[in-house]
Formats: structure tokens, sequence, C-alpha cells
């Protein structure tokens, strides 16, 4: 069967090509009734304009790119799909890459984002090398920073405050009467992680108490696996803590695993709060108390932000939006069996 093309689409509609095209891109001059009748053709006939034909005449492809760090993971799974959710609304498709935060990938995903002539990017991936975002500035391509804070850049930035997020976890924990506590957490390069525990260290300063280097794990990754290791060289040390907060709910999974194998009761024996509230919190045994974030909204907004500079064509002012987080306390916390 022959593609349907767009001189089809005019024949049948008795106007010209150039009417189609309007329609198309949502200009001119053509009155409603008649849009709609041209609209009604191209449904009936099953026409798709063609995106790369769109983007070498110079215009819009209604495609977005969204890069993740690991599409895997049950975060950036659930903010994919609030930012293709949104898209979808507004008309527009979803190229997602998963870059595991390493520049080299960020780079070439960019360029193939480029390549393909995507009509704005959301970043919601680590940068380590701040050059490759100020070029990507420089070409004047409509970006939005999600979940990824970069300061002192010309960007859209929709975050949550990560730094409340580690306070309410820490105070959570001095509610029920945890003094010894740990943090299991991300790399200390990727800012969300620094805040959450700069938030969770300074609530307990203010409980005068502190929190010692050794009792903050780092990891490389947001892996259950990360999560096992770490956890299980705190809890193999003397004395234990008796609570830990995981700065992801996949190292509080893999906290919880830890707890399981060396024979440890959750919550009895020890405490465990994640952050982000995905999916996967809520069936876990027992059900994982964590620092939620607003995952849909902070992905419609994101695309909101997007839409607003495709729509106007130009580069808006900075908005850095910052989310409320919010402590859903379930039953891996409780108040500590020994002092």
């Amino acid at each position: 069967m022959m593609k349907v093309t767009i001189y089809d689409v005019a024949r049948e509609a008795g106007v010209s090509i150039a009417a189609v095209s309007q329609v198309i891109n949502g200009k001119g001059k053509i009155s409603e009734k008649k849009a709609k009748e041209i609209l009604l053709v191209m449904q009936r006939m099953n026409y798709r304009p063609s995106v790369i034909a769109s983007a070498l005449a110079g215009k819009k492809t209604y495609t977005i790119g969204l890069l993740v760090p690991d599409i895997s993971n049950p975060f950036f799974a659930e903010m994919a799909r609030a930012v293709e959710d949104q898209g979808s609304t507004l008309g527009y498709s979803l190229v997602i890459c998963s870059t595991d935060n390493k520049d080299e990938r960020v780079e070439k995903y960019l360029d193939l984002l480029q390549q393909k002539s995507v009509d704005g990017i959301i970043i919601g991936t680590g940068i380590k090398d701040k050059k490759i975002l100020q070029a990507l500035m420089k070409k004047s391509i409509p970006v939005t920073m999600i979940a990824r804070d970069i300061p002192d850049h010309n960007v859209q930035i929709v975050v949550v405050d990560d730094f409340q997020g580690g306070r309410l976890a820490a105070q959570h924990f001095l509610d029920l009467g945890h003094r010894r506590m740990a943090v299991l957490s991300e790399s200390i390069e990727v800012s969300s992680s620094r805040e959450r525990i700069r938030g969770f260290q300074q609530a307990l300063n203010e409980a005068n108490l502190k929190l010692p280097a050794s009792m903050v794990k780092m990891s490389g990754h947001q892996l259950v696996e990360d999560g096992k290791r770490l956890a299980t060289q705190l809890l193999q040390d003397t004395p234990r803590p008796t609570a830990i907060f995981c700065c992801n709910d996949m190292l509080a999974i893999g906290a919880l695993q830890s707890a399981k194998e060396l024979g440890l009761k959750v919550p009895a024996d020890l405490s465990i709060i994640g952050f982000d509230n995905t999916i996967l919190a809520s069936v876990t045994d027992p059900p994982l108390t964590t620092v939620a974030q607003p995952i849909e909204l902070m992905g419609k907004t994101a695309v909101n932000f997007l839409f607003k500079q495709l729509d106007t064509e130009s580069l808006v002012e900075q908005n850095r939006t910052v989310l409320v987080p919010q402590m859903m306390i379930r039953q891996s916390t409780a108040a500590p069996s020994t002092p």
C-alpha cells in the first residue's frame, strides 16, 4: 500500500498543499471549520507528517528528548512516564536516553538528539563537565533540568527540596528516639544526594548530635546491590546504627536485604528510611518509610517549562521551581529496641 502524502490529503480535501501545511504547523489564516475538515481527512487517510521533512524545512518535529541515568530505576521510569504523558497531551513524542551518569554518553546522546532535530531536551542526569551544558545552551535549543540542580546556568530547573527532605528523615528518626544513625548515599558529586545529606546533618546538629564520617557510606550508583553491600559494612560494626537513612529507595531496599541476611528484624532491630517513594516502596517487606518526591508533578512541570520555550520560540528567563517533599511513614521505622 502506497504511503499517503501531503499531496493526497490536499487533493482529497480539495485545498492547496499550503493549506494542509498550515494546519499541520498550526499557522496561517485558515478558518476553524476548514481546519477541522482537513484534520478529518488526515485522520481518515491515516496521514502522518514526515518528521524528517519537517526537520529539513526548519519546522517543529514534535519530539522532545529526555536524558536519565538509568531507565530501569523505578524513580526515573516513573518520571519518564510523567514526562511522556504530559508531552503526549501537548502533541509531542518522547525519545528516552539512559546515560549511566557518564559524560561521554551524555555528549553522545545530546549529539544524537540534535541530529534527530528534537524540539527540546529535558535533562535528568548528572553532568560533571559543565562545558557540555554550556555548549548545548549556545545552540539555543530549549532545555529544562529535572531532579538535577545546575546553578549559574540560564536554564529552567525543576527539583524537589532535597535539603528539606534530608531534614524530614532525620527528624522522623529523632522523634522515634534514635541516636545512632547512618546514611547510605549515591556519589557526593550528585547535587541531590549532597543536599539530602546536608539537611540530615543539620537536623542532627540542631539536636546536639553528630553524624560521624564513618557512618556515611557512598556508592557510585543507585543499585540495590550497592545498598546491600554498604549496609552490611555498617551493620557489622560495633556498635551498629539503629537507623539508616538511604538517599534513594533502591539503596534502602538493599539495606532491607542486608538486615534480613544478618538476622536483624526491621523495624525492631533497625529502622530504614528511603527517598523517592517509588512503586517499590509500598511492596517491600516491610513497606518502606520514605521521603516522597512529587514525581508526576515534576514531570508535568518540566514539560510545561519546555513547552513555554517552544511556544514562544525563544529562551525564557531562568526559573528554578522547588517542589515540597513529604514523609510517607510505613512499617520500616519504629522506636529503637535498645538505647
